[in-house]
């Protein structure tokens, strides 16, 4: 495998809702410290992680098929504890001049404190709201869609929003929230950040797999939501998957993937969308990015007998000449 997957320009710039728990206790959490970003290129293209900040969540509340004290056991061998401190990341992906973002962060929907950073971090990595051309949204969650629009009013003016379709379907129509079960305040967030888009003729849709942008590749991998979709990037042969919600809480769902999470509209299928995708990208040995794992949340997964394990893309902090990048790491 090409060394360029994990050849890094890292840079350090400065140093859910109702069901966001309390403040984390976690030893060495460091709260609003300064926005992070963190630079490594995929064949020819800069990928650049981004991180909306982190929250705190209950893992005993919201994690499925499980018991608390197995929950406490794992987090205990990864040196955590409950509440669970997780990452919100976007990514920023720059392909010649076009700047696409793959998830927004929470914006405003999670309240003061609790992510909401994505305008200031993309400030400090150097680009600015109005230089986004696209936006690959991966689902329709607070946390992924909800930085679109602040106060209904639309924060990325020429940007291109592009989405599963049946995320926007359901979603969109109010009427779905009592025919799923599934909480209202999901479809109440839709409203706000997403459809005011809609409205201007911004968002474009897709339901199978398809070339949603020159070497980006949509799929649909419904369960999460009925629309989650992961976004393949390729160039000089190298790979990085973005994989949504696919995972939320590393320590409890790699060794254990069959266990679920609160958020998932359809749990049995988003298990079976785990346990598949894992399973393809421990054989392949594929660079993936998650948006919950501790930031950059770039890595690979390997499988560890019945579960699997977590390797996070390896740092690096030097410069690197961008043209040689994949000539001098072979």
């Amino acid at each position: 495998m090409s060394k360029a997957f994990t050849t890094l320009i890292f840079a350090l710039v400065g140093a859910a809702g109702p069901l966001l728990a309390a403040a984390s206790s976690q030893p060495g959490v460091t709260l609003q410290s300064p926005p992070s970003v963190y630079r490594f290129m995929i064949g020819d293209i800069q990928v650049t992680a981004l991180s909306d900040g982190t929250v705190p969540i209950d893992l005993h509340k919201l994690l499925k098929g499980i018991t608390p004290k197995h929950t406490d056991e794992l987090l205990t061998q990864n040196y955590l504890t409950n509440p669970y401190e997780a990452s919100i990341n976007a990514f920023l992906i720059e392909n010649g001049s076009r700047k696409i973002l793959v998830d927004t962060g929470s914006g405003e929907l999670f309240g003061p404190g609790n992510g909401g950073r994505l305008p200031q971090t993309l400030h400090a990595a150097g680009v600015e709201l109005e230089e986004i051309n696209d936006i690959l949204i991966t689902h329709v969650h607070a946390d992924h869609s909800g930085g679109l629009a602040v106060g209904g009013k639309i924060l990325f003016p020429n940007a291109t929003i592009h989405v599963g379709k049946p995320d926007v379907d359901f979603f969109l129509d109010p009427s779905n929230a009592a025919k799923s079960g599934y909480d209202k305040h999901y479809f109440d967030e839709a409203e706000k950040t997403l459809k005011p888009y809609v409205d201007a003729g911004k968002v474009k849709t897709f339901r199978a797999r398809a070339e949603v942008l020159p070497g980006i590749v949509g799929e649909l991998h419904p369960g999460h939501t009925p629309g989650a979709a992961f976004y393949e990037l390729t160039s000089r042969g190298e790979k990085l998957v973005f994989i949504g919600d696919t995972i939320h809480a590393d320590a409890v769902q790699f060794p254990e993937p069959k266990v679920t999470i609160t958020f998932d509209v359809n749990p049995d299928k988003a298990r079976e969308v785990r346990l598949n995708a894992f399973a393809q990208f421990a054989a392949k040995g594929t660079l993936v990015a998650a948006p919950h794992l501790s930031f950059p949340g770039v890595g690979h997964v390997r499988a560890d007998g019945s579960g699997y394990r977590w390797y996070p893309i390896e740092f690096a902090d030097r410069k690197v000449a961008l043209a040689n990048t994949s000539a001098s790491s072979k």
